[in-house]
């Protein structure tokens, strides 16, 4: 879009204002958004969103970590996966086209639209799902569990890239937390409701960890029909605001960080936004921070029947950590966002996981070392939404946003493999070597945070002093930090 075009549609310098011209630049901010209608509008945009965009999340992330309950649940002993690697095998296939297919989906989500793309994932990866509770051998859960990868691959990016679209950077962080509670909180206790759905065992011919993949794909494919009647789509392609509604919005976003309209994605833009060293740094914090968020959904029902307790116990048992995770999850955000500070609660959430991981991994008693998978959980939990929040607060245009958020997704999916590589079958069930490898990549999240921060402290600073700038190619940008 011309300069011309973007100054007319969002950053217009004079409005009316009951029959007089205003001076834009000369009113507060207050002036030109009114708290009380903001607060109303940006409740109206949350209801619009955030619930099914969360549930969908949750949806996702049970479809994707079911395995370790199905294979506690009977599918071990039916398709003989403790023959060499082939637990891990099947959980670390899907990561492999869920991680090369991130940028082509963000590319392919601007052409299509959010409403379209976004229904193709979530039917895509539902069909998947079910057709996981049919395969006879081994093989072709492997297979099932590719499609599953492919689809899902993307709905994550696209998900962060359209609430960051939304929202002024310091309101982003309690928006990405709040789809992820609820994530957290449906996704802990999907192990309760497999096991009330392992109880089927026998009816219509299927065993009962067949049953948890018929019912919660059948469940993924009835949300793909609400998420083409209902998910929101961009702010300058939304159906379900006023036009004065939208022009608030991206005037906001423009005064905020001056990328309300898209840019056009050219091969030029592609490979100057890939050049850039801090979209790589966030990408490995993020794949530092879903390591042991996978590794935990993958493997804790595995970890408490090591402990000691039978299947029942080890389903049940795995949903409460979660209700703690989602607490700090949030509470975290919350402060983040108020204070507008990404990396000190960042730093403090990852020494939390790797306390947790060091208590879980050296503990005696079991109750100790449940204690360590809530804190494990918690910690890393919270460190998802605030990777996304800090890379997402300190990228300018669209096309960077949208590189960005899939190169970062797309690391969240190399933790999956890692993580479920490195949890291997003959360290059951204490996992020494896998909790050692997730509490490395902590200390490298850590170095990587320090990383960053140094630098974009002096950027500012240089800024400040007519240095350097403008940052980021927007006047009047400063980093969080």
């Amino acid at each position: 879009m011309a300069s011309s075009d973007k100054s007319s549609a969002v950053s217009e310098k004079r409005i009316e204002d009951a029959g007089n011209t205003v001076d834009v630049e000369r009113l507060s901010e207050d002036d030109r958004f009114p708290p009380a209608v903001v607060r109303k509008l940006l409740f109206k945009i949350d209801l619009r969103m955030l619930p099914l965009l969360g549930l969908l999340y949750a949806v996702a992330l049970i479809d994707r970590t079911n395995l370790g309950i199905a294979r506690v649940a009977g599918m071990e002993s039916d398709l003989k996966l403790k023959i060499g690697e082939r637990y891990s095998i099947a959980s670390c296939i899907y990561f492999v086209p869920y991680t090369l297919l991130q940028l082509p989906s963000n590319i392919v989500l601007r052409v299509l639209g959010a409403r379209t793309w976004l229904t193709i994932c979530v039917t895509g990866w539902g069909v998947a799902q079910l057709g996981m509770g049919f395969v006879p051998t081994w093989g072709y859960l492997v297979l099932t569990r590719v499609f599953l990868g492919a689809f899902e691959a993307g709905f994550f990016p696209a998900l962060v890239f359209i609430i960051t679209t939304w929202y002024k950077r310091h309101e982003i962080q309690k928006r990405l937390a709040g789809f992820y509670l609820v994530s957290i909180v449906l996704g802990g206790f999907s192990s309760i409701f497999a096991y009330a759905l392992t109880l089927l065992d026998g009816k219509g011919g299927l065993a009962g960890w067949q049953w948890i993949f018929v019912i919660e794909g059948a469940i993924t494919i009835a949300l793909g029909l609400l998420t083409f009647l209902f998910v929101a789509d961009f702010p300058d392609k939304n159906k379900f605001l006023t036009r004065e509604e939208t022009k608030l919005i991206l005037d906001r976003v423009e005064a905020d960080r001056g990328d309300s309209i898209p840019d056009e994605m050219t091969w030029a833009k592609l490979w100057l936004h890939l050049s850039d060293w801090t979209i790589w740094a966030y990408a490995l914090m993020f794949m530092c921070a879903t390591m042991p968020a996978y590794a935990i959904g993958f493997f804790i029902t595995i970890i408490l029947k090591g402990m000691g307790f039978s299947t029942r116990d080890s389903l049940l048992l795995s949903g409460p950590p979660s209700v703690f995770a989602a607490i700090c999850c949030y509470v975290c955000a919350y402060f983040s966002d108020k204070t507008r500070k990404r990396a000190l609660l960042l730093a403090l959430q990852t020494v939390f996981t790797t306390i947790g991981l060091f208590i879980t991994a050296y503990a005696k008693p079991n109750g100790v070392r449940y204690l360590g998978l809530f804190i494990a959980k918690a910690g890393a939990s919270a460190c998802v939404p605030a990777v996304l929040a800090y890379g997402a607060n300190n990228v300018v245009s669209h096309t960077k946003r949208s590189i960005s958020t899939a190169v970062i997704i797309m690391f969240g999916g190399i933790g999956g493999i890692f993580a479920t590589t490195v949890y291997r079958q003959q360290d059951a069930p204490r996992y020494l070597n896998g909790i050692w490898a997730t509490i490395g990549c902590q200390f490298l999240m850590l170095a990587l945070l320090a990383a960053t921060s140094f630098t974009f402290l002096r950027r500012n600073k240089l800024a400040r002093q007519g240095k350097l700038g403008p940052l980021e190619g927007q006047p009047g940008f400063f980093y969080t930090i």
